[in-house]
């Protein structure tokens, strides 16, 4: 089963798909993180498509080593291999469609039947009680727990930053037994992050995500060390080989990886063997509610270490909301999402919704 085809998709100018087609008639989707369409689309085309026309299809471990050695100048993280995690996801939806199996199936199987998610609040518009309000509104559909998105992202002590306002009015309406997490995105330096972890312990907040500066696995390693809330960061590690130096330098609590940023399926699975290997647990990182929440659904039911309720992004998504590009969404029922026995990822495209939207 030989790749004909490599098709990147960018909808409404920055939502990035990809599919990969081949000469037996099975086609597989996949998603790249969004951080900048255009420019792994430009990768996709330029760089990795011209390595995989003609290739074996269902030789995933060989085209994803591919992908990531012969363009190697462009640097082992972020675009490259952001651009490489559409490719792999829609490998791994062709080989569950070509064994007529679940993606599911082929890592395992069910180590769990479902995955419990978290309501992610993105917004950094809201009052505190707004977003206590929303918080409880969340609660009530059964979610398993709220993050805040609450300071400025890399704001070095300097910015917009209401988190203990905002933790505290959620804490008040929403009770004692709900758990509350907080996303800070870099923003502190690490005396602020260690005074801030203090207050949130007293409140009672469940994880602490990303306080510091990503790429300062020193400054983690004091912070991990000075505080009992759990440190959670991983969302701009790319790699099994950063995974091991954020978990042996850093020292964090909790592993964050993304299928659509780490390289894809592949690279998942050994960064899961790797938290394995050292006990680390891991709640992804998911902001995608379309094809990256259903490759994460697959992973979250067949990786032991994803024992916590998992990420879900609660905010508006003109694909999934307005023009649907799925017959099939996989949205959360009570707060739980179950992947589909299906073939593949499960997905059902709507091609019309698909052309309507497109912007390359």
């Amino acid at each position: 089963m030989r790749i004909t085809e490599i098709e990147s998709i960018i909808l409404l100018d920055r939502i990035h798909l990809v599919r990969v087609l081949t000469d037996e008639g099975l086609t597989g989707i996949g998603e790249v993180s969004p951080m900048n369409a255009h420019v792994t689309h430009s990768i996709v085309e330029h760089a990795l498509k011209p390595l995989l026309i003609g290739e074996e299809a269902s030789d995933i471990e060989r085209l994803w080593r591919r992908l990531y050695t012969k363009p190697y100048k462009l640097g082992p993280s972020g675009a490259q291999l952001n651009a490489i995690a559409g490719i792999d996801i829609a490998l791994w939806d062709i080989l569950g469609k070509a064994a007529n199996l679940p993606v599911y199936q082929l890592l395992g199987g069910k180590y769990r039947p479902a995955a419990k998610v978290y309501a992610s609040s993105m917004s950094r518009s809201m009052t505190p009680q707004e977003e206590a309000e929303r918080a409880l509104g969340y609660k009530e559909k059964g979610f398993h727990g709220y993050k805040i998105h609450s300071a400025t992202p890399w704001m070095h002590d300097d910015g917009f930053d209401q988190t203990i306002a905002t933790v505290t009015a959620v804490r008040n309406l929403v009770g004692d037994d709900f758990p509350i997490l907080v996303d800070v995105n870099n923003a502190y330096y690490e005396h602020t992050a260690i005074k801030v972890a203090h207050a949130l312990e007293e409140l009672g907040v469940w994880h602490f995500e990303e306080p510091l500066a990503a790429h300062d696995y020193a400054a983690y390693g004091r912070l991990a060390d000075a505080v009992d809330i759990p440190i959670a960061v991983g969302e701009q590690e790319y790699t099994t080989w950063q995974f091991r130096d954020l978990i042996t330098q850093g020292r964090v609590d909790i592993l964050q990886p993304d299928v659509i940023k780490c390289g894809g399926i592949t690279e998942f699975k050994k960064i899961a063997v790797l938290a394995d290997t050292h006990t680390k647990p891991i709640t992804v990182h998911n902001t995608q509610q379309t094809v990256g929440t259903s490759a994460h659904a697959h992973l979250w039911v067949s990786t032991p270490a994803c024992v916590y309720p998992q990420e879900y992004n609660i905010e508006h998504n003109p694909i999934l909301d307005d023009t649907p590009i799925w017959r099939n969404p996989l949205v959360p029922v009570n707060g739980v999402i179950t992947p589909w026995e299906l073939p593949g990822l499960g997905i059902d495209l709507d091609e019309d919704a698909i052309a309507k939207l497109r912007t390359n």
